[in-house]
């Protein structure tokens, strides 16, 4: 479906939530895949300016996650705009999605909708070797560091600062301080984040439920990739979800798969399949900003070879650039 028709499902949407919707869908087809990036503010400033003077704007969302200080960022440039926030949630929007979620006035979810925990994976030049691959480091997740000293002392039986300190210098031997250091920091930071964009709501929780929210998106929920029903969104961790009517849910699920069928995220972009010849040049789209003002693509360029040296038959891949470009 080309986005004229997907801008009637847009318009209706809105109808239906009294609101301006914006999509921001980042693709997680294999390979050309993009993840929430602060290069998209400019790009949703554009969509933003095109509204006229909403009163509430809600973000339609797919991701798998990415950069954790952009929801921040997004969030207060969105409330610029309108006095109300709302994110619609048609499928997954896990770690920085969900952070995005926080700072909502309303999160409304498909039955198909997911959140995911806030605990973030943390990479730098101090981080451990990759085995497999030397030039890479392998990340840490910040709670883990936490749960080993949990463990250590609830399991192991640890108590005295002597020992427990031991246990400090057993794992610094194995993960550079540095390393450990940058942790930590991380592990402030998502706190932080998610504290202060859940007080940005036009009506504040109390100071108990802001501590459960924060609590139990980072340590309670055990696992990085544990996906987070609307269910229990609403119901365990008590964030402000609503479920949407059944004409709201059917479009959101129609806008949902139109967005995978044109990104073709159900199969992985594979370089051989496009090549025509020894060289060929591709274009592939990777993600999508909407509105009824328009449409920005994220578009991945670049070339495929076939080269018979050093040996026969490889094909190699070259990315020339990649970046937002605004098609209507």
């Amino acid at each position: 479906m080309p986005y004229l028709e997907r801008r009637e499902i847009i318009a209706e949407i809105g109808k239906l939530h009294n609101a301006a919707v914006i999509c921001y869908f980042t693709g997680d087809r294999e390979n050309v895949s993009t993840r929430i990036a602060p290069d998209v503010l400019p790009v949703l400033y554009r969509h933003l300016r095109s509204l006229r003077n909403p009163e509430r704007v809600a973000l339609f969302l797919y991701t798998r996650g990415g950069d954790v200080l952009t929801p921040w960022r997004l969030v207060h440039l969105i409330r610029e705009f309108a006095p109300y926030f709302d994110v619609l949630i048609p499928f997954r929007a896990y770690s920085a999605g969900t952070l995005v979620c926080l700072g909502a006035d309303q999160i409304v979810m498909t039955k198909m909708g997911e959140l995911g925990p806030i605990d973030p994976s943390v990479v730098n030049a101090f981080n451990p070797q990759d085995p497999h691959n030397p030039s890479a480091r392998i990340p840490v997740n910040v709670e883990d560091v936490y749960s080993y000293l949990a463990l250590a002392r609830e399991q192991g039986g640890i108590t005295s600062e002597e020992h427990l300190a031991r246990a400090f210098l057993l794992l610094a031997e194995r993960i550079h301080p540095l390393a450990l250091g940058n942790v930590h920091r991380n592990y402030l930071l998502v706190r932080s984040l998610a504290r202060r964009l859940l007080e940005l709501r036009r009506e504040p929780f109390p100071e108990e439920r802001v501590r459960h929210i924060i609590d139990s998106l980072t340590e309670k929920l055990y696992a990085h990739n544990h996906m987070i029903s609307r269910q229990e969104a609403l119901r365990e961790i008590m964030l402000p979800v609503i479920f949407p009517s059944e004409r709201l849910e059917a479009l959101m699920w129609e806008l949902y798969e139109d967005f995978v069928a044109e990104l073709v995220m159900t199969e992985p972009f594979n370089p051989a399949k496009i090549l025509r010849g020894s060289r060929t040049e591709f274009e592939v789209t990777g993600g999508f900003v909407e509105s009824e003002g328009g449409q920005d693509a994220f578009v991945f360029t670049g070339v495929v070879e076939r080269r018979d040296f050093p040996e026969a038959g490889q094909i190699s891949v070259n990315i020339l650039k990649q970046g937002w470009h605004s098609r209507i």
